[in-house]
């Protein structure tokens, strides 16, 4: 098993702050599948189907953006994004250690 890196944070349960930058676990994926014409995250032995605001907020989970940031950039894009449903699908991601989060 890899070593956390410094700055990690894993704390299932735990809700995530604005200033909380996530991003994919080492052993996920994010991907397009041709024939579901969908976005999946793939982690070992699983396989999760996105939909399209699911797929959205992951694609900016690089470690670079805050929360916050992932919020106004979809808010920029849509024109109504609620912060808490954000960070509640990241929340369960975390738990689900499919997503790692560094301090802001």
């Amino acid at each position: 098993m890899d070593p956390i890196p410094t700055g990690t944070i894993t704390r299932p349960g735990a809700g995530v702050s604005a200033s909380d930058r996530p991003r994919l676990a080492r052993h996920v994926r994010l991907s397009f599948c041709r024939t579901r014409e969908r976005h999946v995250l793939l982690h070992p032995e699983t396989v999760v189907v996105l939909n399209g605001s699911a797929a959205d907020i992951l694609e900016l989970c690089d470690g670079r953006h805050t929360v916050a940031e992932i919020v106004a950039e979809l808010g920029e894009r849509y024109q109504s994004v609620v912060d808490d449903e954000v960070r509640r699908f990241l929340t369960r991601l975390v738990a689900r250690r499919c997503v790692e989060l560094t301090d802001g």
